[in-house]
């Protein structure tokens, strides 16, 4: 059977990659490039090139990143290679033609918004199922031939490029470029992920059959219940009680909501969370709009 094209969708992916290139290019043109700034990942292995030996700077971003972009068609996928390349020479030609004004010269102003649309742009290029920074495909490449997670890769490599930067443009360039790779980077996941990111939410009490209707009924959420037992207390260790261990998916957003319905009903009870980065399906809130 040949698969549909959902054409709706891949309307948003364009839309979504598009923004992303221009955000990503106003983020060099107007903050980064003029005042020496760097950033992490292949995007700061580029500046660094670019700042170093004054290579033109949209040959290098295609360049640095096309190694990794073949990587990621055996990683992850032919589609998600051919995407990210084509997102990659959008923003080299967005660099090369399309005049962005400098906006300020203030070092905390460009480290902050800087790195505020560098990964706004990055963000939306990954909503639009691409990478607009393959420095991922690396780090999940090199995890398979050593024991360091993707994290721990990345940051390693981030390092090398900032004590790069310390030694060429001294130490407080590169803190200030520190800076710009972190709101870059809290930025994207504010993007992919959403200020409804979901949370994970258990729910340990004496009093779970109100707790269930409570937050079935009123805060009109879905329920998993385990049956397990409580007590097990130092001085009372022989002692324990059969109990319905509550899980349930909220946003982050609700939490507080939750805990305090929660204790209305068990000031006792114990409640602890985790952070969820995808969920699908399910009794699950949608976001406004979506209706």
């Amino acid at each position: 059977m040949k698969s549909k094209l959902n054409i709706p969708g891949t309307l948003q992916d364009i839309i979504f990659t598009v923004l992303g290139i221009l955000s990503s290019g106003f983020a060099l043109k107007s903050f980064l490039v003029p005042n020496n700034f760097l950033d992490g990942g292949v995007t700061g292995i580029s500046l660094l090139i670019h700042e170093l030996a004054h290579f033109n700077l949209s040959y290098v971003l295609v360049l640095a990143n096309v190694p990794l972009i073949l990587m990621g068609g055996f990683q992850v996928s032919w589609r998600f290679a051919y995407r990210s390349f084509a997102t990659v020479v959008g923003l080299a030609l967005c660099f090369a033609f399309i005049h962005y004004p400098v906006i300020t010269t203030d070092t905390l102003l460009v480290s902050l918004f800087g790195g505020f649309f560098l990964g706004l742009g990055a963000g939306l290029c990954m909503r639009g199922g691409c990478a607009l920074d393959s420095i991922e495909v690396l780090a999940l490449y090199t995890l398979k031939r050593s024991s360091f997670s993707v994290s721990e890769i990345i940051l390693g490599i981030n390092v090398i490029i900032f004590l790069v930067a310390a030694l060429h443009f001294g130490l407080e360039k590169a803190l200030y470029s520190m800076l710009t790779y972190y709101a870059a980077s809290r930025t994207l996941d504010y993007v992919v992920e959403g200020l409804e990111e979901y949370t994970g939410v258990t729910v340990i009490s004496g009093k779970s059959d109100e707790i269930k209707r409570k937050l079935v009924m009123e805060l009109g959420r879905g329920i998993t219940v385990y049956k397990g037992k409580r007590g097990y207390l130092k001085n009372s260790f022989d002692i324990s009680h059969d109990c319905d261990i509550i899980f349930t998916v909220i946003t982050r957003l609700e939490v507080r909501k939750l805990t305090h319905l929660v204790h209305e009903v068990d000031p006792k009870a114990f409640v602890f969370t985790n952070t969820i980065k995808e969920a699908a399906g399910g009794v699950l809130k949608r976001k406004a709009g979506k209706h």
